[in-house]
């Protein structure tokens, strides 16, 4: 039995080596029976017809047929010989093992090594490629009438793609191109895939159309795309259609771990201020010539989350239109790099503002929050609407829950050569007065709560040359709040006894007020304080004078006045004053001269002083002073006359 099973085995083993002679005999044979150069014309027509390219040879070509069946042709031309829209080194057919052994020449696969290929757009959306396009769907056949090409696989192996955009005069390089595609020589479906370089980043990318030839004729067909390389990730899946315009249906989603750095990347203008880090976005995505529509958007960015439409048309400049909607607004990130004060917040920053990234894109936004932080402050419900067209940024706040009232309002950012050109209009409306101003200008001597509204403009390169250049106007109006760091009335009231006490110690403490009112002009950085009044149940005030912006400093001149004295049957008291310095720490002096005319035994000197005949008063009102008696006064003229002294008595 055993005998047998080896005998049997010796028989298939026989068998074998007959069929692998056979094959060999055949395939050698194939050698002489096709000739090399039927070969080579059979396996160009067969690239002709799959590509809807006509090739052209430039350099030797090699068949071989054994071991292995290849054609291989040296510096290939793909297309116009005058204007090529492919060139490679090498074109390699390999032949299929099969049908060459009864003398049919099928493709396989096909080969490029470092082709070239240019791609070309004009304005009006066609390309060098359009005719061969044509050509290669002509070549489809897709009634049955004509099979597809037989071979299933090309591959570029270190290629370079160059895109040349005609309009936009712009060139874009794709490098170290390797790519693998699917011929649709069975389905109906094309696929690529494959990675390359483009500007110094590597891409891996797979693109899938459901219906290749449907595709090739401009008709709709399924689309499936993925990219994915450091800087950013997108996939796509959807439908595409070109006829009679271009049109792409489906859902986008894309990543990147800094926007910012994706923008630079794509070759957009580095964007100004701070943020723009991690970003997401998932939507509805319609393509309808050059205008991107995005609808049901789900985006977030630095940690923000924002759903509505959005709008981007590529047509012309760019310009970006939408409307979102977030739960929380942190808008730190992007004013984390503005400066209005030096480090020291007691000088305006002089460092020069240039908001270049405006000038490479359009947009027309509305935001809404029901939470808004900026820095240090937080808002309530917010809408925002932001406008930017030529570098021209317009912002304009609809209604802002802030400082514990309402601010509305809008600024305008003009950008030029010397730096920025800035208006604003703003209102606040019943607000917490030291957080609203110690948060916008660094001022924290004013406490209760009013309304605020300025109309200014200005420019400079920096927010120092600014405020050297502001004109405009300015109006406070205040109630049940105090003046801190000032004890006004203590003041008063001690001086009101004791006119050359000395102010003492009344820069702490506070002056309550009723009511305040101020009222502002603005002349290139200096403020004429034309109508200043406090109002207190113990403090009248009343200013007037200037103040410099662009040195923070007060010059003003004023009166207060006690509403009740502390003597019953008294004149009211008013003490004229000035107050000079900075206005983050000003000094509050009174008037010398009328403390001196309030003192019954000083007031005299003062006198004195302008009219030289009053020394008898002068002599009374130092010996009330000193307690001393004085000797008489010497004549005014002529000789010295000796005064006998009394001798002292016993």
């Amino acid at each position: 039995m055993i005998l047998t099973a080896n005998t049997g085995l010796r028989r298939l083993g026989f068998v074998l080596l007959a069929a692998i002679a056979a094959a060999t005999g055949v395939l050698t044979t194939a050698g002489y029976l096709i000739s090399p150069d039927t070969v080579r014309s059979e396996v160009l027509d067969g690239i002709r017809t799959a590509t809807g390219l006509d090739p052209i040879l430039r350099g030797k070509a090699s068949v071989s047929l054994f071991p292995k069946g290849s054609v291989s042709f040296a510096d290939v031309i793909l297309g116009d010989a005058a204007k090529p829209a492919l060139t490679a080194e090498r074109l390699t057919a390999r032949l299929r093992f099969f049908p060459l052994l009864i003398g049919r020449v099928e493709i396989a696969d096909v080969s490029l090594e470092r082709p070239t290929i240019a791609v070309e757009f004009e304005a009006d959306g066609r390309s060098n490629w359009s005719v061969l396009i044509d050509a290669l769907a002509r070549g489809k056949k897709i009634n049955g009438t004509r099979p597809v090409a037989a071979f299933s696989e090309m591959r570029i192996e270190s290629g370079t793609v160059i895109l040349r955009n005609n309009a936009a005069k712009t060139v874009e390089t794709l490098s170290n191109v390797d790519f693998s595609l699917a011929w649709p020589s069975i389905s109906k479906s094309f696929g690529a895939t494959g990675h390359f370089v483009w500007r110094d980043e590597p891409v891996d990318a797979s693109v899938t159309l459901a219906d290749f030839p449907a595709a090739l004729q401009g008709n709709r067909s399924g689309l499936k795309l993925r990219l994915a390389g450091s800087p950013m990730k997108a996939a796509f899946e959807g439908s595409i259609s070109v006829k009679p315009t271009l049109k792409i249906e489906g859902t986008l989603a894309a990543d990147a771990a800094s926007l910012r750095t994706a923008l630079v990347w794509t070759g957009q203008n580095p964007l100004p201020g701070g943020g723009f880090g991690r970003f997401a976005i998932k939507a509805q995505t319609n393509v309808v010539g050059g205008t991107i529509g995005l609808s049901g958007v789900n985006v977030e960015l630095d940690g923000n989350s924002a759903e509505g439409v959005l709008t981007f048309a590529t047509d012309g400049r760019q310009t970006l239109q939408g409307t979102l909607a977030a739960d929380t607004l942190d808008l730190s990130p992007y004013i984390s790099t503005i400066r209005l004060l030096t480090s020291n917040q007691r000088e305006w920053s002089s460092t020069r503002i240039a908001p270049d990234g405006l000038a490479g894109i359009d947009f027309d936004l509305r935001l809404s929050a029901a939470n808004v932080v900026v820095s240090n402050a937080k808002f309530g419900r917010t809408a925002i609407g932001a406008n930017l067209r030529a570098g021209h940024l317009a912002v304009t706040i609809g209604e802002a829950q802030a400082y514990g009232g309402v601010i509305k309002g809008s600024l305008a950012l003009a950008n030029f050569e010397a730096g920025i050109d800035l208006k604003s209009q703003m209102q606040f409306i019943d607000v917490d007065l030291e957080s609203c101003l110690g948060q916008l200008f660094g001022l924290h001597r004013l406490t209760g709560k009013g309304n605020i509204s300025f109309n200014v403009e200005g420019a400079g390169e920096s927010v120092l040359g600014v405020t050297r250049t502001m004109n405009g106007t300015a109006t406070l109006v205040g109630q049940k709040g105090a003046l801190t760091g000032l004890n006004v009335e203590q003041l008063l009231r001690r001086l009101e006894r004791r006119p050359l006490s000395g102010g003492g110690e009344f820069r702490s403490g506070s002056t309550p007020y009723d009511k305040i009112s101020v009222g502002l002009k603005i002349a290139k950085g200096t403020v004429s304080v034309e109508d200043v009044k406090v109002e207190g149940s113990a403090v009248r005030l009343a200013l007037a004078g200037t103040a410099s912006i662009p040195d923070r400093e007060l010059d003003l001149k004023g009166t207060a006045t006690l509403v009740s004295t502390a003597r019953a049957g008294a004149a009211t008291f008013e003490l004229p004053f000035i107050v000079q310095g900075s206005w983050d720490d000003p000094i509050m002096l009174p008037d010398p001269e009328s403390l001196i005319r309030r003192s019954g035994a000083a007031a005299p000197l003062l006198d004195a002083v302008r009219e030289r005949s009053a020394r008898d008063a002068v002599r009374s009102a130092i010996e009330r002073l000193t307690g001393n008696a004085l000797a008489p006064a010497a004549p005014a003229a002529g000789p010295a006359v000796p005064v006998a002294t009394p001798a002292p008595q016993q």
